[in-house]
């Protein structure tokens, strides 16, 4: 599944050459710039678009408020189903191949998630493609802001994981215990903040959808290994999309490289039976 996201990097490369840009941004792709400058308005770019992120909330309106309450909905339904889920999801994992298991657990993981992005980012400079040095940007700043998100989340609300044996109701907030911190998901939002990010610079819906594929699996390998319930998955996955959606238009004001220039609609619904759990995306 890596190979999907390093592919559809390498066409990015291949595929959109340098553009011609503003009087205000021209300076940040001159090609005259030293990788010094470059990098250091990068810096810059990735900080403000983190605190960008964070902000966002104040500045809401109606649209916006309305979405957050049918997340929230939505959550809630499924946190009734979260024990049979779970139960079902860890019945799964001795019949998925090793390879799928081995990817789910080790992609959204923090150090290979920064190999990932970094490499992104520091390709893009070493080369001056300006796109893919946006899309670096994006996605350091996207990880880095959902990751300390997550980390912070989880002390908070202190959620018991599955494998503890406690019932989806038990919280215990501050504990230490690392069978305390079910919520969020970290490696769903970190894997899903990498495949939404990259899958925004794609108008083909098959080449979304198997970019989307690849950063679910490894939200999907915490249900197979009792790490965490489906409420804490699907809520992360909902936090990386907003998280990116907010970053990206942050660096619309910093970057004349634009992605698909069409507003992106896109639905993502969850479906669950006794004998089936799935995840649907419309475009």
């Amino acid at each position: 599944m890596i190979l999907i996201l390093l592919f559809s990097l390498m066409g990015l490369v291949r595929v959109h050459g340098q553009k011609p840009v503003s009087s205000q941004t021209q300076n940040t792709y001159d090609v005259a710039q030293t990788n010094w400058q470059l990098f250091k308005y990068d810096v810059g770019s990735i900080f403000g678009g983190i605190g960008y992120s964070y902000t966002r909330p104040i500045h809401w309106q109606g649209k916006q408020w309305g979405i957050f309450g049918a997340i929230t909905a939505g959550t809630g339904l499924l946190y009734i189903f979260d024990e049979e889920t779970s139960e079902f999801s860890i019945r799964q994992k001795e019949g998925i191949p090793m390879f799928i298991r081995d990817y789910g657990s080790e992609f959204g993981s923090p150090q290979y998630n920064y190999m990932f992005t970094g490499g992104v980012y520091l390709t893009g400079l070493l080369i001056k493609n300006p796109k893919l040095r946006r899309t670096g940007v994006l996605l350091v700043a996207s990880a880095t802001s959902v990751g300390l998100l997550q980390q912070l989340t989880k002390s908070l609300v202190g959620r018991a994981r599955p494998v503890s044996g406690k019932t989806k109701d038990t919280f215990d907030p501050f504990n230490s215990s690392r069978n305390y911190h079910s919520f969020p998901s970290g490696h769903a939002m970190l894997a899903f903040t990498n495949a939404y990010a990259i899958a925004k610079q794609f108008k083909n819906p098959w080449v979304k959808t198997g970019i989307y594929t690849a950063g679910l699996i490894p939200g999907i390998s915490r249900l197979w290994d009792g790490q965490h319930w489906l409420t804490d998955v699907a809520l992360g996955i909902a936090i990386s999309i907003f998280t990116v959606e907010s970053i990206d238009r942050y660096l619309d004001g910093r970057y004349s490289e634009k992605y698909n220039e069409q507003e992106k609609k896109v639905s993502w619904n969850l479906s669950f039976s006794p004998n089936r759990l799935g995840v649907t995306a419309r475009f």
